[in-house]
C-alpha cells in the first residue's frame, strides 16, 4: 500500500497547525484580558512573548489584528471578525474537551467563577481548599463583586446569583434557599421598642443599601411594600450588616449573614410573619452549553453538597425561620 502524503509534511503541517492554534489563542487571551501584560500573566508568558506571537500571527494572515498604543489595545475591523470566529473555534475545542473529561471524570484547567462579595467571603473562600485539594489539576479564579456581571461576555464559567431569576439564555440550579429576615440589636429595641405590625416601621430607622431598596415582603396577609428610610444611606451591605449590630435600625438580612448573630443573641427577628419573597434562592447559572465541561460541574456539585437541603448557616434557626407567612397571625 502507498503511504498517503509525505510523513516529514505531515509532521510539518502539524506542528505548525499546532503553534497556529496557540498562537490563536493567546490573541483572544489578550483581547478578553485588555492588555498583553495581563494575557501573559494569566498563561504564564512575558509580554514580549504575547507581542512576538501576535506579531507572527498578523504576519501569517497578512493583516492587522490589534491597534497597540503605550496604554491599551483596540480590535481592527479584521481583527472584531477574526476574535468572532477565533472565540467559536475555541469553544468547540473546549466542549470536545469537556465532553472526554465528562467521560473520565476529571476535571482540568481554569475555572473562572463570579459570586456575590460577602456571600463569597463567608461561604465559599473558607471552602476552597477541600475543593482544590480533590481536583489538583484545576485552577480557580474567583472573582467577588456586588455587581451584575455578565457570564458570556466577561468570560465566567459560572456565577453564583442570591435572586429571583427571570427567564434567560443561562441554565441555573438552585443550590440553597435563602432566608430573608427583620432584625434589629436588642440595644436598638430597648431604646426605640420593638415593631408590633408592620406599619410600626414608618417610625423606625429602617437600613439598606442602595439596590436593596424598597423591601417586598410577603404577610400574612398577602405581599407589602416597605421603603427603608433614616439617616444612613449606602451603597454596600456589609456597611448595613455592621450598623444593624451597633444598633442603627431595622435590617432585612440573609440568615446566610446574620444566622451567627441571631444564635447568639446579637440580633433580634422583628414581626417573624413577614419575611422576603421566597422565590429569591441562591443558584448557580452558567452559559447553557450541550456538553457541560467537567470543571464547571463538579465546582456546582461541590458547592450544592457542601450548602445541602438545610444549609448550615440555618441550624438552629429553625423556629425563626419556619414560620409561613401565610398562617401567621400579624399585630395589626
Amino acid at each position: 500500500m502507498r503511504p498517503i502524503g509525505n510523513a516529514n509534511g505531515l509532521a510539518k503541517r502539524g506542528r505548525r497547525g499546532m503553534n497556529d492554534f496557540a498562537d490563536m489563542e493567546i490573541f483572544a487571551r489578550v483581547v478578553t484580558a485588555g492588555s498583553m501584560s495581563a494575557a501573559g500573566r494569566e498563561m504564564g508568558l512575558s509580554p514580549a512573548v504575547v507581542s512576538k506571537r501576535l506579531r507572527r500571527l498578523e504576519d501569517r494572515l497578512g493583516t492587522r489584528l490589534l491597534q497597540r498604543t503605550t496604554r491599551q489595545i483596540a480590535l481592527t475591523e479584521a481583527g472584531r471578525g477574526y476574535f468572532e470566529r477565533v472565540t467559536a473555534i475555541l469553544a468547540q475545542v473546549e466542549e470536545a474537551d469537556a465532553f472526554v473529561t465528562r467521560r473520565s471524570g476529571l476535571a482540568r484547567g481554569r475555572l473562572k467563577v463570579a459570586a456575590p462579595t460577602s456571600f463569597g467571603r463567608k461561604h465559599i473562600a473558607p471552602h476552597l481548599l477541600a475543593f482544590l485539594d480533590a481536583n489538583p489539576d484545576l485552577s480557580l479564579d474567583l472573582e467577588l463583586s456586588d455587581d451584575f456581571v455578565d457570564i458570556v461576555g466577561e468570560g465566567y464559567d459560572l456565577a453564583v446569583r442570591i435572586a429571583e431569576l427571570s427567564d434567560s439564555s443561562l441554565v441555573a440550579r438552585r443550590l440553597a434557599r435563602n432566608h430573608r429576615v427583620l432584625c434589629a440589636a436588642p440595644a436598638y429595641l430597648e431604646r426605640h421598642g420593638e415593631p408590633m405590625a408592620i406599619a410600626d416601621l414608618a417610625r423606625h430607622t429602617c437600613l439598606a443599601a442602595a439596590n436593596q431598596d424598597p423591601w417586598r415582603l410577603d404577610g400574612p396577609q398577602g405581599p407589602v411594600t416597605v421603603r427603608a428610610q433614616g439617616r444612613l444611606h449606602t451603597n454596600s451591605s456589609e456597611v448595613v450588616l455592621q450598623a444593624v449590630r451597633a444598633g442603627v435600625g431595622v435590617a432585612l438580612r440573609s440568615t446566610w449573614d446574620v444566622g451567627e448573630d441571631l444564635r447568639s443573641g446579637r440580633l433580634k427577628v422583628v414581626l417573624p410573619a413577614f419575611r422576603a419573597s421566597r422565590h429569591v434562592a441562591i443558584y448557580a447559572v452558567y452559559p447553557s452549553r450541550r456538553f457541560l465541561p467537567a470543571k464547571v460541574r463538579v465546582f456546582i456539585d461541590y458547592l450544592a453538597g457542601l450548602y445541602g437541603p438545610e444549609p448550615y448557616w440555618d441550624k438552629g434557626l429553625r423556629d425563626l425561620i419556619s414560620q409561613s407567612p401565610a398562617t401567621a397571625t400579624a399585630a395589626e
